[in-house]
């Protein structure tokens, strides 16, 4: 009697599923965060630049 109830319990925590949802969304998660990280960092030179350029175009020499 207590085998059949450790095999159901083995067997049950084998095929449940919801761990492996979570480290899906972990990874999800992860790959999003670079993907911001990385955009920003691309953009950040080339949106300095322009800021750069607007504000010696109001006070020249300023920036």
């Amino acid at each position: 009697m207590i085998i059949q109830t450790i095999k159901a319990s083995v067997m049950k925590f084998v095929k449940d599923e919801d761990g492996l949802t979570i480290v899906e969304y972990a990874v999800a998660g992860g790959l999003i965060t670079v993907a911001v990280v990385g955009a920003f960092t691309l953009l950040g030179g080339v949106v300095d630049t322009q800021i750069r350029a607007l504000c010696n175009a109001v006070i020249p020499g300023s920036c």
